[in-house]
This record gives structure tokens, C-alpha cells and sequence, in this order.
């Protein structure tokens, strides 16, 4: 599989021998290649509890193993826990503000364009944070309070968002779950296009041509659920191998003395792609930020790229005209 925007393609600066290199986003500003996502996931149908201790030491160990990315949202319950964490390290004197690029998002109940600024002044008390560095809209599909489905266009709530960043309450303004045609309707409705596009990127959905068409448009792309089903217990019934197991994951790990999951996250890397993986475990914290002193051969690229099935692990809202999957004709 080629690789169709790689790090060596993007406007790349080295913070230092310890942390990621930073992309320049279409806004001007940079954002790390590499950070620690938030969502404790759910189980069944219901969201996992968070554990905010937990959630707070691992943005700690983070910081500390050097990770200057973090990525939340209003719904994963975990802002407070992220910006703990931060001030934490502030106060210590490891890190200032600017040092760190905060990624939280617009939940789909606060959707339209006079909801935005409000659902977003309520995220940065919960971060006891002046500005986001980066505000998603979560979410192409918008929902009111009793389940019901609210059809207001996204591009009315881009519009919001573009309000945002004039205030100043966040820097970069993007999407998540957004597909290719998604993004066209806001780029040609908007003099503000998205920095940033958040989608799910692993070796079971690899999605080439939207990772081409962010390319072609300067959208960077962060990838979220990196391991897919990598792990037997984190993966959905019937979902599609490969596992950690995988005897040549193990080989191609073991030619470079990393692990599978290093080698996964390095392939990401290698597309372009910004991955967030999530743990709170701080000797997994500190693996998975150490993929950047070895590199893939072409022929390891490309088996890697062998496993894509477009396989994708969150399917909700299918009813929603603004279903990431669904093309549709509109003015």
C-alpha cells in the first residue's frame, strides 16, 4: 500500500530528541505527530465509567515520556482529568501551556450554529483552560436530548466553529468522522477549512482515499482506535484479524526488537497519519511513543497494507442522512 501523504511529505519540525515531530496544520499553527487519546470506551452499549485518578497519572506519564498531544472530548468525561494532568505538570515546572497541543470536541446534542461557543466555553472550564488548541465537530450527525435525530445541516455548525476560533477559545478548528464528500461541502461553503480530520485508522480500516483527499487538500489527519481489533479483548464479535499474535506481525516486530503493537503504530505513522492510542498504563505509555528510531522496509509496508478491509468498528446513527458512510446530493 503506498504510502499517499507520508511524515516525509509534511512540513516537519523536531521539538526535540524526545518528542514527535510537529506538522504544520493550513492554519499556520503545528501539531504533534503522535498523542495519547482519552476515551475509556464502552461496553455493550454503554460508555465506560472513567476512572479520573487513572486518567490524570497517565496524561502525567505522558507528558513525562514526551508526548505534548492530548486528545479528549466533552463526551468521554475525561476533560477534567486531562487538564488536572496538565496543571499538574505546569505547576512542576516540566512543561508551560504552550508546550501542549489540547484536542477536545463538540458533542451532537449542542449542534447548529449558536450552540457551538456555549458547548465549547463549558469544555474549557471542565479543562480549567483559557483555549483548546483544537475543536472538533465530533461528529457529522447531530441528536436532541430524547434520541431523536436533528437534521441540521453541519455546515451550519461549521459556522459555529468558525466563530469559535475568531473568539479565540480554541486555535484550529476541524472534523471527526467526516468522509471526503463531507469535507468538500464544508471547504466549498466556508472561507475556513477544516486543519484537521479525526477518523479511525488501523490495519483493518487503512482508508487510502481519504487519506488521500486530505492530503490533496492540506487536512492533517489524526487516527483514532490504532490497534483495531489487534487485542482478542478488545475486539467485536466476527471482527477480522489480524490479532497481536499474528505470526507476521511477530516477525516483522522481532526484525526491528519493537513490539506489534510499535510496529502498527510506526505503520501509521508512515501514512500520515497522527495516531492517538489510548492507555493508562504508563509502561505502555512509554511504548508506544518509542516508534521513531527505526524504520519499515518497503516490503513490511506493504504486507502491512495486505490486512485493510474496511473493516469499521463504530456503526451508529445509520439512519442519519449525514452517515459517514453515505453519499448524498445537496446544494
Amino acid at each position: 500500500m503506498p504510502n499517499l501523504c507520508d511524515s516525509s511529505q509534511k512540513q516537519c519540525v523536531y521539538a526535540s530528541k524526545n518528542q514527535p515531530p510537529t506538522y504544520q496544520l493550513n492554519d499556520g499553527r503545528h501539531i504533534p505527530s503522535f498523542g495519547l487519546g482519552t476515551w475509556f470506551g464502552v461496553s455493550n452499549t454503554s460508555f465506560n465509567p472513567v476512572d479520573e485518578e487513572a486518567s490524570e497519572r497517565a496524561v502525567g506519564w505522558a507528558i513525562d515520556a514526551g508526548y505534548r498531544l492530548f486528545d479528549t472530548a466533552f463526551i468521554y468525561g475525561t476533560e477534567k482529568s486531562v487538564g488536572r494532568g496538565v496543571k499538574r505538570k505546569i505547576s512542576e515546572g516540566v512543561i508551560k501551556r504552550e508546550d501542549v497541543f489540547i484536542c477536545t470536541k463538540l458533542w451532537v446534542d449542542s449542534y447548529g450554529r449558536a450552540a457551538v461557543v456555549p458547548a465549547l466555553r463549558k469544555s474549557l472550564e471542565a479543562l480549567d483552560l483559557d483555549y483548546v488548541d483544537l475543536y472538533l465537530i465530533h461528529f457529522p450527525i447531530g441528536q436532541f436530548a430524547n434520541g431523536t435525530l436533528d437534521l441540521t445541516d453541519y455546515r451550519e455548525t461549521w459556522q459555529g466553529m468558525v466563530d469559535a476560533k475568531r473568539r479565540g477559545l480554541t486555535h484550529s478548528i476541524g472534523v471527526a468522522n467526516f468522509n471526503a464528500h463531507m469535507m468538500d461541502r464544508l471547504i466549498k461553503s466556508s472561507c475556513v477549512k477544516p486543519a484537521v480530520a479525526q477518523i479511525e485508522v488501523n490495519l483493518n480500516i487503512q482508508q487510502p482515499s481519504l487519506l488521500h483527499y486530505c492530503c490533496q487538500h492540506d487536512i492533517a489527519v489524526m487516527g483514532y482506535t490504532p490497534f483495531g481489533s489487534l487485542f482478542p479483548e478488545r475486539a467485536l464479535p466476527g471482527a477480522p484479524g489480524p490479532r497481536v499474535d499474528d505470526p507476521l506481525l511477530r516477525q516483522i516486530a522481532a526484525a526491528h526488537n519493537k513490539t506489534v503493537p510499535q510496529i502498527v503504530l510506526r505503520y501509521l505513522y508512515d501514512l500520515g497519519v497522527i495516531p492517538i492510542p489510548k492507555s493508562i498504563t504508563k509502561s505502555r505509555i512509554e511504548e508506544n511513543i518509542d516508534i521513531f528510531d527505526f524504520d519499515l522496509s518497503p516490503e513490511e509496508s506493504i504486507a502491512l497494507g495486505g490486512y485493510d478491509v474496511n473493516y469499521r468498528s463504530g456503526k451508529i446513527w445509520s439512519d442519519s442522512p449525514y452517515y459517514l458512510t453515505k453519499q448524498f446530493t445537496s446544494k
